[in-house]
């Protein structure tokens, strides 16, 4: 058998996130039946990351095993003519039999984004968080900078998160201005808790907004209280950008 990765882009505003489920129509879902109806048998998809509703993606990675002869760089071009718009296989390639698009993962690159604007914008409407009130960017960017390291985030963890250490080493954290009104985070890590990267956007937002200081961070983090970090901030400005292998 042969094992075929593919990295795929999406738009995740009109799915019930990646994995699938009953009673709602999810990416992954899509993939498997554009597999079946280019392949003419039922073949299952592994993704590496299960985002939520609303969370989009440039660089989710999946695999399957096939006995298909078409080349692994050309299933990127079959399944695209399959697949809705939203949905975009941007590459696709035949990897070794061990390759796991989960368990073979060193790290991931998320990036949240903002639109620090009096009024919401029309286009950004499914792909940032908006907040009306003028943040305080370098409050935040400095706020960012705590974040860096090893530690126990158990406070930035949603109720619900099954692991069984909640210690994560975050490798990189900017905060950085884009054009029109966009404030963008941007985070690499060796893996994130459930809701992790939305918690910290959240707490990163309040931090902008005064409710909490820029010092407070560390003693939230060392704390381990969920009460303590700030709201979790909508899917819609979650973008998993890369995962590392």
């Amino acid at each position: 058998m042969r094992n075929i990765k593919l990295t795929i882009e999406y738009d995740g505003t009109n799915y019930h996130g990646w994995q699938i489920q009953k009673n709602a129509v999810t990416i992954q879902e899509h993939v498997e039946k554009a597999l079946c109806r280019l392949l003419g048998v039922q073949t299952g998809v592994t993704g590496c990351s299960r985002t939520d509703v609303g969370v989009h993606a440039y660089g989710q990675v999946a695999h399957f095993f096939t006995d298909s002869t078409i080349p692994g760089e050309k299933f990127s071009y079959a399944l695209n003519n399959l697949l809705p718009e939203d949905i975009v296989i941007q590459k696709s390639e035949e990897v070794p039999e061990d390759f796991h698009s989960r368990y073979s993962s060193k790290g991931k690159k998320y990036r949240y984004l903002i639109c620090n604007s009096a009024h919401q914008s029309a286009l950004m409407r499914n792909r940032a968080c908006h907040v009306r009130p003028e943040l305080d960017f370098e409050q935040m960017r400095k706020a960012a900078a705590h974040f860096v390291g090893e530690h126990d985030f158990a406070a930035f963890q949603a109720t619900g998160g099954q692991v069984r250490s909640t210690v994560r080493e975050i490798y990189s954290m900017n905060v950085s201005r884009k054009e029109n009104k966009l404030i963008e985070l941007e985070v690499s890590g060796n893996g994130f808790l459930y809701n992790m990267i939305r918690i910290i956007a959240g707490t990163l937002i309040y931090v902008g907004m005064g409710k909490l200081r820029e010092s407070d961070i560390p003693g939230i983090i060392g704390g381990l209280d969920r009460t303590k970090a700030g709201k979790t901030a909508p899917a819609r400005g979650l973008y998993l950008m890369e995962i590392y292998y």
